[in-house]
């Protein structure tokens, strides 16, 4: 008897396009992806880039909010370039800057290193972002009352050992370095958590190596901690810089950009400007300078301190 072969199946063809159901499903992500983004979205364009762009607009222009706006062009941006309450103010802001970097960052990385190789318990890391989760006004007037001439239990201190009570407040030597301490204070837990997150993604086999060789504390920090932490770091920088430059909260509550202007710092002369003499054009063209000055401290940052790049391979 014999049997009938089957015939071969023949292959089908490979064009190498999607099929159908992948399309159907890509779309159906894509649709699901926007529906979450777009609450996010619409807040971001309504509550940031409408007020950016009307800003830049309204620089050019002498508004008050009684009338409409009147275009003027540089007129305002001229006027800057005369102004010595503004060179001040950028002065004033540039010294605080200094003081707050130098400041929170040897702090908050001496804190990380602590976190990380002394206190193991989560109970005292978590009690260091205690005065972050305060806000910045009620963290001003803490350190107003503490700090005052005449009740403030600091200065008691202070004349209990002997020494002459300090106006931290009411003195230009010590108004911003004060307001310096006073937000040092307040942030340095945050940094410092920062940094102690880029400290748990170095090897430990690294540091094992090097006490195997001999490193002193000091060449370990030096030659591993350091160069691993850069990108963390660069991070820290950019966002402290950043955060220095808008500092307004504790300068408002406490001494007001005074005394003789030793504290107006620029974010507070914005305001001043802007809400206070109801000259909105002029507020906003500082606002514009401002903001051109961080952008282009970010980029000086990222690109010479390469925070994009990593040692850790």
């Amino acid at each position: 008897m014999t049997t009938l072969a089957k015939p071969a199946r023949t292959a089908r063809p490979q064009t190498g396009a999607p099929s159908p159901r992948g399309s159907y499903r890509r779309l159906g992500d894509l649709k699901i992806a926007l529906f979450f983004i777009a609450p996010a979205m619409i807040g971001f364009i309504f509550f940031y880039v409408v007020p950016t762009i009307r800003g830049v607009y309204l620089s050019f222009t002498e508004y008050s909010i009684l009338g409409d706006p009147e275009w003027v062009g540089m007129d305002n941006y001229t006027a800057i370039a005369k102004d010595p309450l503004f060179w001040n103010s950028l002065a004033v802001t540039g010294q605080y800057v200094f003081l707050n970097i130098v400041l929170q960052t040897a702090l908050a990385l001496g804190l990380a290193l602590l976190m990380h190789q002394v206190a193991k318990s989560t109970l005292v890391r978590g009690a260091l972002l205690l005065p972050y989760l305060m806000s910045n006004v009620i963290a001003a007037l803490l350190w107003f009352w503490m700090l005052d001439y005449q009740i403030g239990v600091v200065n008691q201190f202070i004349e209990w050992a002997g020494l002459p009570r300090v106006a931290f407040f009411g003195s230009e030597e010590w108004a911003i370095p004060t307001q310096a301490v006073i937000n040092t204070w307040r942030h340095m837990g945050y940094t410092a958590l920062l940094i102690f997150a880029g400290l748990q993604a170095i090897p430990g086999h690294l540091y094992e190596v090097a006490k195997l060789d001999g490193a002193s504390a000091f060449q370990t920090f030096r030659k591993i901690t350091v160069p691993l932490l850069r990108p963390v770091l660069v991070l820290v920088l950019v966002v402290t810089v950043i955060g220095s430059f808008q500092v307004f909260d504790t300068v408002a509550v406490t001494t007001q950009g005074g005394p003789v202007n030793a504290t107006r710092v620029i974010q507070y002369y914005i305001y001043q400007r802007a809400f206070t003499e109801s000259d909105f054009g002029y507020g906003s063209a500082i606002a514009v300078i401002l903001f051109l000055i961080l952008a282009l401290v970010a980029f000086i940052q990222m690109k010479f301190l390469k925070g994009n790049e990593s040692d850790l391979d």
